[in-house]
């Protein structure tokens, strides 16, 4: 496995995310419907990775999103400033009072817990980042001039409109035309992209998306939905993985972008909201390499698990270059994630390694 990444003297940035980031508001333990405060958290399945790369691990990283230019849209850079990412890379949109022109996304998150699953209400049309075109961003600046080592970005991003399709590929484009890796989550959400054209447009983008992309991540349901790939026999519920099925899938999938150097995905058993089984997967060089595995994970909130797991994997992809000790770095990353409230992960990269090594939950003083 090579991924050719850039030498650092030469970036200014480790790794960039683009997509959306949205205002989390969290009503704690309680329901949205039936609450009267909320916390206030940002989040984005694109931007939770490159942030854990900053805080947790300590890269140099950045965003490229839009704003709306209003208190929101400055709260949502306060935010994002102090989880360290730089926000010199965010275009400012122009809104009126009442945002007509566009806006900022909110998304209401409930925790669940026990057999209450977890809840989602998103409030993210007409966004100043749905409506952001390639030439909101000069991607000739950032991979040519700052220099970028990664780039990543995903699914999501991409099914907000048809400007975010354009500017993905565009974005992806440019930064393989400078030696940047890219990594993408295609994070297939139907929801999303029935307003654009479904499921032909979803396949038509991320297709297009997949000839550019070094470290594809995703779940048989995405691999299916957006690629036409499928694992035959796998079990309905991923509890024990078919790993000849999936090795077929990713042979076919290989032929078909001989330029994927990595797939990964996670894989989770549902017991109840607060009760997961949880383990992750790695394909490169014709190996299947398994992650430790948590089973009877206890979860305070599950939301961006997933985008953990993706900097964890990213970062050992980079600094190691060894496969199995990057699905084993997404995967505990993953798992601490899911231990605090929030979007992003409040896990360093200490108690990652211990999670790693196996350490337990005892008290340390």
């Amino acid at each position: 496995m090579d991924l050719k990444l850039k030498d650092q003297k030469d970036c200014k940035f480790d790794a960039v995310s683009l997509g959306e980031v949205m205002l989390r508001l969290d009503p704690g333990e309680g329901r949205i419907k039936t609450a009267r405060s909320f916390r206030a958290w940002e989040g984005g399945g694109e931007y939770n990775v490159i942030r854990g790369l900053h805080k947790c691990f300590g890269l140099n990283t950045a965003v490229i999103t839009a704003f709306a230019d209003n208190e929101v849209g400055k709260l949502m850079e306060d935010l994002i400033e102090q989880g360290g990412v730089d926000t010199s890379l965010i275009h400012w949109q122009k809104t009126d009072g009442i945002g007509r022109l566009c806006r900022n996304g909110i998304n209401f998150t409930e925790r669940g817990f026990g057999i209450r699953g977890a809840l989602g209400c998103s409030d993210r049309a007409n966004t100043a980042i749905s409506q952001a075109k390639p030439s909101d961003f000069d991607f000739e600046y950032i991979f040519g001039e700052l220099g970028v080592r990664w780039l990543h970005t995903g699914g999501i991003y991409a099914a907000l409109s048809e400007q975010a399709c354009e500017t993905v590929i565009e974005a992806i484009k440019t930064a393989k035309k400078y030696g940047t890796v890219v990594s993408y989550d295609l994070n297939y959400r139907p929801s999303m992209w029935s307003a654009i054209g479904g499921l032909d447009k979803a396949q038509e983008v991320n297709k297009e998306v997949a000839k550019y992309v070094d470290v594809m991540i995703g779940n048989e349901e995405d691999f299916t939905a957006c690629l036409g790939f499928k694992i035959e026999g796998n079990d309905e519920n991923l509890k024990e993985l078919n790993i000849e099925g999936y090795k077929k899938m990713i042979g076919e999938a290989a032929k078909t972008y001989p330029n994927f150097k990595v797939v990964a995905t996670t894989l989770r058993t549902v017991k109840t909201a607060t009760v997961n089984d949880w383990k992750a997967i790695c394909y490169a060089d014709g190996e299947i390499y398994k992650s430790n595995e948590y089973n009877g994970l206890e979860i305070m909130d599950r939301v961006g698990g997933g985008d953990s797991f993706a900097s964890g994997l990213v970062y050992g992809l980079m600094t190691t270059g060894d496969p199995e000790k990057a699905v084993n770095y997404g995967a505990a990353h993953g798992a601490l994630a899911m231990t605090t409230p929030g979007d992003t992960s409040m896990a360093s990269k200490k108690e990652v390694e211990a999670v790693m090594g196996g350490a337990g939950a005892r008290v340390k003083r």
